[in-house]
């Protein structure tokens, strides 16, 4: 049960604690943030309304501690990392549980997101070793002009300290995908988890805890984004950012300064069908693609892009599938769970409204009971419709016609997002071509977009992010160069 058990000192009543120098405190404020369990709609957990006063303390913390951390062998590192990817895993139990009832994850799901954030740590650890293992060695003639007095050894040094914000969806996943290379690279942390999510987060920073990092190493503040974000984000002392979210980090990535950014902020990953397409095929991939976890995903499929000759079978395919789709509890395992907020619910709604005003084909009829959506198809979308932009983040997926790839490429590079896209088609030389002129940073073939496995690259371009991700990407994105250049006296061919 969470907060129990291993986890009990990360509670006091009932609220939860964070997290700062190896201790679990509550905060001087006397204040705490509700979460609301997005099933039942009623307070599930509280946690810290941190200070800015805290705020202070935990980066001088951080800081000294980084110091300490930059000086421990490489090997060392990776050893608590896979002391720490162990326990996570072994902890499973509790930390699912409150995925499913903060952020109404599917259990199984759940479950699932601990298990590959265990694996994604244990992964760093051994990239790590492999990576900032090595260095360069260069020497000066190789350069017209010069001869050979200068040898330049280059290696990769920490940052310092890293702030790490991740999203509601993934609250454990997109954590230790930032903690974990940054702990490698030899950077402390500073985590503010999101509110729904973050007593998952909490109880996952105390399985590194258990794990027995350096106090100091690893902090985890937690209140609201309004009394805390831009002083955290703008903070002197954070010399990198890691955020995935929404357009907030649009707002962050311009007040933060000459920091390196980690920027991963949403898509409307376009999903172009050609008349050749395995329509069976398209069909799973829609349904996974686009209403696993009820479309609360950043690579969930956010329009279908068909062409016209094909469209009346595809939607009829998708549409068998979506009257199986299990809609309830995420306790019971059903497709389709509450989304995250009323404010979440509200906002997909206005988006319904407005494609029904503009005569947009409804397959199933709209339904709603309080956080809880069902899915819904929405056929003969036109471009003038909000919803052919804009990122509902739930189980609602427009359906555009159209009669050219070129049309769907178009429709694709136009939106201001570009995170990842997909194409399904059985001519490989298609597909490579549609690949090359998506705007995106992903392209999948014959595949819905997704995340992963968690070690290839991951990227946005546009307004979905600044930087890439993945194991590699990021243990390089959380280090800088550091150059020592050896000079000798010009050399003597006469010598001997």
């Amino acid at each position: 049960m969470a907060g129990s058990g291993v986890f009990a000192e990360i509670t006091d009543g009932d609220e939860f604690k964070y997290y700062i120098e190896g201790e679990w405190k509550k905060s001087a404020s006397g204040k705490s943030v509700s979460i609301i369990n997005p099933t039942t709609r009623k307070t599930q957990y509280k946690v810290q309304a941190c200070t800015q006063e805290e705020v202070n303390k935990v980066m001088e913390i951080a800081k000294a501690a980084q110091k300490l951390w930059a000086k421990t062998p490489l090997w060392k590192r990776a050893e608590l990392l896979h002391k720490a990817a162990a326990i996570l895993k072994e902890h499973k139990a509790p930390i699912a549980e409150c995925l499913v009832k903060e952020i109404a994850k599917p259990a199984k799901d759940a479950v699932t997101e601990v298990v590959r954030s265990g694996d994604l740590v244990s992964y760093t650890a051994e990239e790590g070793v492999r990576i900032l293992g090595q260095g360069t060695y260069l020497v000066s003639d190789s350069f017209p002009g010069n001869e050979r007095t200068k040898y330049c050894l280059s290696s990769k040094i920490p940052l310092g300290v890293v702030l790490a914000i991740p999203p509601f969806n993934y609250p454990v996943n997109l954590a230790v995908s930032k903690l974990a290379p940054a702990l490698i690279a030899g950077n402390s942390i500073v985590l503010k988890p999101p509110t729904q999510g973050a007593v998952s987060a909490l109880h996952m920073v105390h399985c590194f805890h258990l794990a027995g990092f350096p106090k100091g190493l690893i902090n985890c503040v937690t209140g609201k984004g309004s009394e805390i974000g831009d002083f955290l984000t703008m903070h002197p002392g954070v010399n990198c950012i890691s955020f995935t979210g929404g357009d907030t980090g649009i707002a962050i990535s311009k007040k933060a300064g000459m920091i390196p950014l980690q920027m991963e902020l949403g898509g409307k990953d376009a999903c172009i069908v050609l008349e050749d397409a395995d329509l069976d095929l398209v069909a799973a991939n829609i349904i996974k693609g686009g209403f696993s976890y009820s479309g609360q995903r950043c690579t969930a499929v956010k329009v279908v892009l068909v062409m016209e000759s094909v469209a009346d079978d595809l939607v009829a395919k998708v549409n068998a599938k979506v009257a199986k789709l299990k809609v309830g509890p995420p306790e019971d395992d059903c497709d389709i769970t509450a989304v995250v907020s009323e404010s979440s619910a509200n906002f997909i709604e206005g988006l319904v409204v407005d494609a029904k005003q503009k005569g947009a084909t409804f397959c199933q009829e709209y339904k709603r009971e309080g956080n809880l959506i069902w899915p819904l198809l929405l056929d003969h979308v036109r471009p003038d419709m909000r919803i052919a932009w804009e990122e509902p983040f739930g189980p609602v997926l427009p359906v555009i016609r159209i009669t050219s790839a070129e049309e769907g490429i178009h429709h694709c590079n136009a939106s201001n997002f570009g995170l990842q896209g997909c194409v399904f088609t059985k001519d490989i030389n298609k597909a490579m071509l549609i690949s090359d002129a998506m705007e995106t940073g992903t392209v999948q073939i014959n595949s819905a977009p997704a995340r992963g496995p968690d070690h290839f690259p991951f990227q946005g371009i546009k307004d979905s992010g600044i930087g890439s991700q993945g194991i590699t990407n990021s243990i390089n994105m959380m280090v800088k160069v550091k150059s020592t250049v050896i000079n000798l006296p010009c050399p003597s061919y006469a010598m001997g």
